[in-house]
Parts: structure tokens; C-alpha cells; sequence
């Protein structure tokens, strides 16, 4: 049978460009690195490499196994991670970023049952009303809202949200779509153009521009639209108080936005890490049965 170790050589080797450097990133002498690579050819019956006194070459069959065996390698060390997560604790620094509406209303609440589950695991928490740079800053995960638009990133969609027309009491009434767009409009910059479905099930399209008042952020547009300045868009876990208290009312509500998602945005690695995907499927199983209910479940024993 093959030996693991001797594929981390094999790839080590060709990663380095050479035996001697293959040996300083192993902490192994060159002997013992040109060993194992003979071997390992020899076990397989193939050349994997053709190499002289000055470089080293993949051969056709080398680079088919280099590619095969970085999968196999990269798919053991996640197997054996998962294996002891079911015994030990996430450790290191978990590096999020979402909207500050967001972070208040969810995120927050679920980070810190998510902290109570694994007590080791250090949460940095950004907020911003702009989209970070995961690569350049150097997040884990980003939580997005709306429609996502194309990205290099692997996305995970946690949930979905309703979407209401809601002005200040008095501001005025709408009892069709047409009459709603006749009435003027708080902008937000991600939220253009929303299909909304009719009380017949017939699918129209919104437009929330042009707009007298154009913002950054859903907080301050709430806050521009409890002030009487005009009719926004905006997500029901922000304004359900506002519509309880009576700040805000619904309009047309026998139209329905089409709901929107919220997504988990990860780097695209071959890799994912072990603290991603603990957080991300904890989000997902939140949203259903709730923060508190899953940290509060007993740890598995046995």
C-alpha cells in the first residue's frame, strides 16, 4: 500500500522545485527525500518526475498524479479535522463581516451562541455598509443580503427574508403598483429594481428610483422614511417594530416582494476550513431552529 507521507514528498518536491528545498520545508535530509520519491515511483510503476543536476520536470503521468494526489491530501487533512472536532474545540480567530443593520438584528445574537458552543474560537466581527475585500482583509466568511452579484467566492445561502413598501403614517396611500410609483421614493444603492407579485399571482417589476434621497445604508433609510421623507424598501426583520408601534405603515400589502436571500460568502478554496463550515452550517440550522436551541443542545458523547 502507498504511503500518505509519500505523496506530501511528491508534492512537497514539485512545490519546491527541487530535492534540496523539498528536504529544508520536510525538515529531512536530501537521502531521505530522494528515497521516499524513488520509492513512491516505484510502488506506482511509473516516472514521476525526470530530473538532472539542474531542474526537475513533471512528466505526463506526474502531473496527472500531482493534481490527484493535492485533492487526496487536501480531502485527508479535512477528514481528520472533522474527526477530532467531534472531541475538541475550535481554536484560532474567526474573521466575519456584514452590514451593522445586520450584525444588531442576527448576526450578533447568533455569534454569541455560536461563541458559547465553541469557548476557544476567537470571533472578529466587522460591520460596514460597503463590501469588504475577503482576499485583501482577510475575512473567513462575509454575510451578504439582496442579490449577489457575480464574484470569485463560493457562496452558501443561509435563508431568505420578506421585503415591505413602508412609509410614515399619513405620507400617503397606494392602491395599486402604479399609484405606489407615483409616490416619492427614499433610494437605496443595492435595491433598483424588485419584481413584485400582484394579489392575481402575476409578477411586475418596482422601480425604487429616481429617488429625491439616496443613502447608503438601510438603518438611516428607516430613519428617513419614519420621518415622513417618502416610501422605502426595506426588510422586515428591520421595521417590525416600527410597523408594531405604528412608525410605519405597510403598504400595498396584498402585493408581495419577492423575497431576498442571505448568503454566506467564503474565498474559493479547495480547503474550506474547519471553523467556516462549522459557523456557516450553525447559521443555517439558526435560522430554523433558532441560536439558543442549538447551543443549548448537549454535546455528542461517545
Amino acid at each position: 500500500m502507498v504511503s500518505l507521507d509519500r505523496f506530501e514528498t511528491f508534492k512537497t518536491v514539485v512545490e519546491a522545485g527541487s530535492l534540496t528545498a523539498a528536504a529544508d520545508r520536510l525538515g529531512q535530509t536530501r537521502a531521505v527525500v530522494s528515497f521516499n520519491l524513488k520509492r513512491l515511483e516505484a510502488e506506482l510503476g511509473v516516472t514521476l518526475l525526470t530530473r538532472n543536476t539542474r531542474q526537475l520536470a513533471l512528466t505526463d503521468a506526474g502531473e496527472r498524479f500531482y493534481l490527484r494526489c493535492t485533492r487526496m491530501l487536501e480531502e485527508a487533512q479535512l477528514a481528520v479535522e472533522e474527526a477530532r472536532s467531534e472531541h475538541t474545540q475550535l481554536k484560532g480567530t474567526l474573521r466575519i463581516t456584514t452590514t451593522v443593520e445586520y450584525a444588531l438584528a442576527v448576526v450578533v445574537p447568533a455569534v454569541e451562541a455560536f461563541g458559547r458552543l465553541h469557548p476557544d474560537l476567537n470571533v472578529h466581527l466587522s460591520t460596514s455598509s460597503t463590501h469588504a475585500d475577503l482576499i485583501s482583509e482577510r475575512f473567513d466568511v462575509a454575510i451578504r443580503l439582496g442579490r449577489l452579484l457575480d464574484s470569485n467566492h463560493r457562496a452558501v445561502q443561509l435563508s431568505t427574508y420578506p421585503i415591505f413598501a413602508v412609509a410614515a403614517p399619513g405620507f400617503g396611500s397606494a392602491h395599486t403598483l402604479d399609484e405606489l410609483e407615483q409616490l416619492p421614493k427614499l433610494g437605496h444603492g443595492r435595491l433598483n429594481e424588485l419584481s413584485v407579485i400582484d394579489p392575481a399571482g402575476r409578477e411586475h417589476q418596482y422601480r425604487s428610483g429616481p429617488s429625491a434621497l439616496m443613502v447608503d445604508s438601510a438603518a438611516v433609510l428607516q430613519a428617513f422614511a419614519v420621518r415622513g421623507h417618502g416610501v422605502a424598501i426595506l426588510p422586515q426583520w428591520l421595521v417590525h417594530e416600527d410597523l408594531d408601534t405604528g412608525r410605519l405603515v405597510h403598504l400595498l400589502p396584498d402585493h408581495r416582494f419577492v423575497p431576498q436571500g442571505v448568503y454566506a460568502l467564503y474565498p474559493d478554496t479547495r480547503h474550506l476550513p474547519l471553523k467556516v463550515r462549522a459557523f456557516i452550517d450553525f447559521m443555517k440550522e439558526g435560522y430554523v431552529a433558532g441560536w439558543d436551541a442549538i447551543a443549548s443542545k448537549p454535546a455528542p458523547t461517545g
